[in-house]
């Protein structure tokens, strides 16, 4: 046997592989040997039917398998061994092939992942948000507590500080949405004026423009996609199905109790501290991730490399379940390229700046994620033994070890990039992020 590869270019190959009939007549016989001693052909003993019968009938389709079985794990082998990096998979190249001579000759086609390199240290115009809750935002927090524990009152007629259950509906585009909305999320007071004084089962119709403060509280209303809602002006019919109004809280000790135990606050003021201290360590993660996707996204941007193009497109062709035209295997390509760009990019994070798992990393931060899972429930200080048999457990599920995985190499991207990126830190509040976030 004998395997060679011509590189067409840098990011296409032919590899040839070249079998003697030593390199698979062996198999090829115990096969047929096998069929000899089971076959079973009227006008002939089990056991006892001719070679040269079995051969007649079953012997291409015997080569044909014994020979492909080679090629595969040959082809795999070389791959390894020569530490190739591959776009997809290898592309047999349709020669015809003589069967009976001494020696079998195949090319295939491969797609090579192409030399690149990163600068994260470069010039960029990335920021990097530090997300605060602002007082406007802790205001609304603890009135939206006052409301959440506070006492449903049922109203006959809307009023300003009601809050309202009904439908929206528009049939030309498919939206039959029931809601919780309160008159004071409704902007603009004529939009306001139309609701109130409306009893259960009045109508109100109102145009979506403008209709709240921004596109993303009507995609929830209306139940829209993020796409769909930009520049949506249509009309809108709502239908009141019921009408209350929220008899807030007191702000007391028995409510501070109530939401974080026991003394642990004791005034409005430190009531907005704890607010302030969860809001903000949520905010810290979603800025994060925005971090995370900016330096991607600036990295794929000003990251010049080729792709093996005209090769994936053939790839594709066959590589579904459902054979695709070459028009259709470029336009998939077209759409896919990016995604594959990306994940060239994310790998070439991890091996250029040698980002590596082990096991013991993956077991510790499960365990941290049990136990901060658990103090949730009020176990603050579980057995050790307990804690070691739900990880044990936990690291025998793949599914788990592997969400896991991706947990902590994100934390290891995230601290590179902290660490090499000269992003510019912006303060913003929430709504400002959310801005940023949306484009908006």
């Amino acid at each position: 046997m004998n395997i060679t590869r011509n590189n067409v270019d840098a990011l296409n190959a032919i590899v040839t592989i070249e079998l003697a009939k030593e390199d698979y007549q062996g198999n090829v016989d115990n096969v047929l040997s096998n069929y000899k001693k089971n076959a079973n052909v009227p006008g002939f003993r089990k056991g006892a039917v001719p070679m040269s019968l079995i051969v007649k009938q079953y012997g291409k389709a015997v080569l044909f398998e014994e020979v492909n079985k080679i090629l595969q794990e040959k082809l795999s082998n070389y791959l390894v061994e020569e530490k190739l990096d591959i776009l997809g998979n290898p592309l047999p190249v349709a020669n015809d092939i003589n069967w009976d001579a001494d020696v079998l000759k195949f090319d295939f086609e491969l797609g090579l992942a192409p030399e690149f390199s990163l600068d994260l240290e470069g010039k960029n115009k990335i920021k990097k948000f530090k997300v605060v809750a602002d007082d406007a935002m802790l205001d609304e927090q603890v009135e939206f507590i006052q409301k959440q524990y506070g006492k449903m009152i049922s109203k006959e007629v809307v009023e300003e500080t009601s809050e309202m259950v009904g439908t929206f509906a528009n049939e030309e585009e498919g939206i039959n949405n029931e809601v919780k909305i309160a008159v004071s999320d409704i902007r603009t007071k004529t939009n306001q004026k139309k609701f109130i004084g409306k009893k259960v089962g009045d109508q109100v119709t109102v145009s979506t423009k403008g209709l709240f403060e921004d596109d993303h509280k009507l995609m929830e209303v209306l139940a829209v996609d993020h796409d769909k809602v930009h520049g949506l002006e249509i009309d809108v019919v709502f239908t009141i199905n019921e009408i209350n109004e929220t008899e807030k809280a007191e702000l007391n000790q028995e409510l501070f109790d109530k939401l974080f135990g026991e003394g642990v606050v004791t005034s409005v003021e430190q009531l907005k501290e704890k607010i302030k201290e969860d809001a903000e360590k949520q905010f810290a993660s979603q800025a994060d991730q925005k971090f995370l996707n900016d330096v991607y996204e600036h990295l794929l941007e000003n990251t010049s490399f080729e792709l093996p193009a005209a090769f994936l497109t053939k790839w594709l062709m066959d590589a579904g379940e459902t054979p695709m035209t070459a028009e259709e295997a470029a336009a998939e390509y077209t759409k896919s390229e990016k995604g594959l760009r990306y994940q060239l990019v994310e790998g070439k994070v991890m091996s250029q700046y040698d980002l590596q798992l082990n096991f013991e990393e993956i077991k510790e931060y499960t365990t941290k994620l049990i136990k901060d899972q658990m103090a949730q429930f009020g176990q603050m200080d579980p057995e050790a033994k307990v804690v070691e048999d739900i990880v044990a457990r936990v690291m025998t599920n793949q599914d788990e070890v592997r969400r896991i995985s991706e947990q902590v190499m994100n934390e290891k991207v995230l601290a590179l990039f902290n660490d090499k990126v000269k992003a510019e830190v912006k303060e913003v509040s929430y709504k400002d992020f959310v801005k940023e976030m949306y484009g908006e």
